[in-house]
Formats: structure tokens, sequence, C-alpha cells
């Protein structure tokens, strides 16, 4: 008899989501393509805690930004994404939250913001740079970059500096598959990462009160990028990945803060040292380099021990604890052994 070890990135199989929701979400999202309102300038400032998303918001909030890449070779592969068993168990957020309740800067401060404004961001076609030190630098299509890669569904936690979280069905690629196509040099420690920079497509960047040197700026070790768990991700809930959400792909490393997953990615530079990245270097105090999930180290201004899972409301928060390395500490915990994670945050 084979007996299955249970991992710590899974949850009891009581909490799946039944497989006729999920069905059924994905037959009437099919074709909805969300309207959007007129970009209003908005404040732009660091992340904060925020009032918790009700059950009441998910239906008057606007649903998701879709767009199909003119060949539609990307959403053909994205609905023929093999389903693997990493993360199944979760309930997963419902598609209207993860899709309404986002960080997006570029778009606007507040959390509706991306949802309302990123129907200007057209991800398609797109171009990715790989700069640095490595043996195949050059600028490509993203479609070519990433040709004969193929997807998978991974279900991820994610969580939010900020003290919220999701459970998301991500589909994408281990980010180390496009990282030996890069043939990254001996002398490579680091990859950087850098999103768009167009005001047109993403207006907030022409607000004169961000306090975001742009582009936005991740980075992570070259052995955190090579990583299983590091994905690039091109969709969520068997679509393409909506605008608001990083299209046509972004970061996802489910043991950080949510910050480090950076989105709508047009370049990656190999590096030696250190690359600086955009909220460590606006406040080096309260976002770390590393930003790995860690309920013993508060943030400067709120505690990490707790957090609320979405979507929750006045009187129902549904906050739970917080799990160190976000619960994949059995998988990734290696990469810090002999590390002071108090002191390198």
């Amino acid at each position: 008899m084979q007996i299955k070890q249970r991992r710590s990135a899974d949850i009891s199989e009581v909490e799946v989501t039944p497989k006729e929701i999920y069905l059924n979400r994905r037959q009437f999202m099919s074709g909805a393509i969300a309207s959007a309102a007129s970009f209003s300038t908005s404040v732009m400032a660091a992340p904060s805690v925020t009032t918790p998303l009700s059950n009441e918001s998910l239906l008057t909030t606007p649903s998701a930004t879709v767009s199909e890449p003119p060949s539609n070779g990307l959403a053909k592969s994205i609905l023929t994404a093999k389903k693997t068993d990493i993360g199944v168990g979760q309930t997963l957020t419902p598609y209207r939250a993860v899709t309404s309740y986002n960080n997006f800067y570029e778009f606007g401060m507040d959390k509706s913001d991306p949802a309302r404004y990123a129907d200007s961001l057209k991800p398609f076609p797109w171009q990715v740079s790989i700069e640095g030190l490595c043996e195949k630098p050059g600028v490509y299509d993203l479609e070519d970059l990433i040709k004969g890669i193929d997807l998978e569904q991974r279900i991820y936690r994610l969580r939010c500096v900020e003290a919220w979280s999701m459970v998301i069905p991500w589909i994408g690629f281990p980010l180390a598959k496009l990282i030996k196509r890069c043939q990254p040099l001996s002398s490579a420690k680091f990859v950087e990462f850098k999103t768009l920079v167009d005001k047109e497509q993403m207006p907030a960047q022409a607000s004169a009160f961000s306090t975001i040197d742009w582009p936005y700026t991740e980075g992570l070790r070259l052995d955190e990028a090579m990583h299983p768990l590091t994905l690039m991700a091109v969709g969520l809930y068997g679509e393409m990945l909506p605008n608001q959400n990083g299209a046509p792909w972004r970061l996802v490393v489910p043991w950080k803060y949510g910050f480090k997953s950076i989105k709508s990615i047009v370049s990656l530079r190999f590096t030696e040292t250190m690359p600086n990245t955009s909220w460590n270097s606006l406040a080096p105090r309260e976002y770390g380099f590393y930003a790995n999930v860690n309920p013993n180290v508060s943030h400067p201004r709120w505690s990490q021990a707790t957090e609320r899972r979405l979507p929750s409301g006045l009187f129902a928060v549904n906050r739970i604890k917080t799990e160190m390395f976000n619960g994949y500490g059995d998988e990734v915990a290696g990469l810090y052994q002999g590390m002071d994670l108090n002191r390198y945050y």
C-alpha cells in the first residue's frame, strides 16, 4: 500500500472547492469583459492596512479585464494546462475577490483601482528584455520566449504584507525553466525584474503624488528564483491573466509577501550584486529585500502573527494564524539555513 505523505503546502480534502462551483464560474465568466470607468488621478502611498473585503463588495466591484493574445496560442496553452496536485485541498478565494482587490500602484492606490482602470493596459504583443550576466541576452516576444514550455495549474496561498491573504489557482511554469534558457553565467547571483513604464497604459505613473521611482523593481537571489515553487504565471482560474493581476505575466513566490511577486514584467537582468528594489529602497525598515513571510517579525506598524483570509467582513473577519514561510517551510527553509531571519527580513 502506498501512503501519500501530507506536505505543508496542502490542506485537508474537506476544504476543497466543489468541482461544479468551479466549472459553473468558468462558464459564466468565459464571455465576460468588464467595462472601465475613466481614470482619475490617485494619490500614491506605501502599503497600509485596509478595510476588509466583504461579501457585499464582491457583488458590486468590477470583474476582470482579460486580453486575448493575437495568435491565441497562449490562450490555448492555458486551457490545456496540466492540473497538478500542488495545493489541492485548499479553499479557493472567489474569482471576484482575486480580480477586484489588488495592489497595482501603476493604476492607483485604492484596492479597486486596478480593476477599474487596467483596461488601458495592452498586454499583447509584449516584449521582454533579457539582460546582464547570461549567454542569451536580447529582446524577445513573450510568446516566443516561453514557446515550448508546458503550462500547469498550481494552487498557492498569497500573503500580503498588509496582513490579508488569498488562495489562487495560478496557471504558469517554473521560472527555473526560463532561467535555464537564458544560461546565466557562473558570476550571476541575483535576478532583477522590472515592470512596464508607460504613462498612457499605466496612468498612475504620471501622478504628481507618486512615491515610487518607476519602474517598479524587484529581485530574487538566483537560488530562490530557481526553486521549484517559484512560478511565472500567465493565467488564473483556468483563464488568461487579467490585466489587474499583472497581465500578460507575473512572478509568484508563494513563501514571500505579495509585493515580491512583481507584475507585468518587461525585463529580467542577471546580476552579481543584490539589486535595489522599489519598496526596500523607499522604506528599508518596513520592507526587506527577502520579504519572507514571518509571523514572528512584526511590521513596524502592525503585527504579522495573523492574517485576514479574503473575503471577510465586519462581522466575519475570517482571521487565521500566519504560518512561517506562508506554510511552505518544508520546501524552502533550507534556502535560509544559518541566516538570521530577524535581520534579513
